[in-house]
Parts: structure tokens; sequence; C-alpha cells
């Protein structure tokens, strides 16, 4: 079982900035494509942004590039995702979540395990 812990998460405001952290104590982190999501209450989960176990290929597939980076560092197994330009639609439950097998992290149906989220409220 791989355990995923988020932090980072908290109260913002609008035009801010956050970052956001995905933690783990597995020996094979490195080996993981791990992928950010989000969900809102009462709306889909959306896919935020993903990074690849082999060489750190990123993908943003709901979120702009520009306000979204993801970045890992394997040494910490830790990868971040930072935020800027913060608006209150951002207000969600943001989750990290780990594909094991050596491929990209491209949808939520190949996440093997999920943190249990961190939550970010962007006040106006």
């Amino acid at each position: 079982q791989v355990q995923l812990v988020e932090s980072g998460g908290g109260l913002v405001q609008a035009g801010g900035s956050l970052r956001l952290s995905c933690a783990t104590s597995e020996r094979t982190f490195s080996r993981y494509s791990i992928g950010w999501f989000r969900q809102a209450p009462g709306k889909e989960r959306e896919f935020l942004a993903s990074i690849s176990w082999s060489d750190d290929r990123t993908y943003y597939p709901e979120c702009v590039k520009g306000r979204c980076t993801i970045s890992r560092d394997n040494a910490k197994n830790t990868v971040y995702l930072e935020m800027n330009s913060l608006k209150p639609e951002d207000t969600a439950v943001y989750f990290c979540a780990a594909r094991t097998a050596p491929r990209p992290l491209s949808s939520a149906t190949v996440v093997d395990y999920w943190g249990q989220g961190t939550q970010v409220t962007v006040s106006s």
C-alpha cells in the first residue's frame, strides 16, 4: 500500500499563489508517475497535471501551464504543484495520485493510489 500525503493547502487570497506537496515514504517513488487532481463540491474531478516517472515530462490537461507548474524532488520523495493567480473558482480539495506502472499518468483511470486530499480555499 502506497501512502501519499498532501500538504500546503489552506486559505489563500485571490491573486495569490500556493505550493502543494505530495510526499511518500516509498523508496521506489522515483519510478512512479504522479498527478494532481482537484474536486470542488458539486463538480466533477479535474485532472490538473502530471509528471512522468522516467523523464520528468509534464502534462497539463486541465490547467493552463502558466498557472500551474508540477515538479518533483526524488531525493525528498515529493512532488509539488505550484499555482498562481488563484481565483475563488480554484477552491477545491486537491489530491495527488500515483501510477506505479512505468508509464505516464494520463488519466484518473490509471491511478493506483490516491492521497487523502488537502483543502484549498481562495477568498475573493
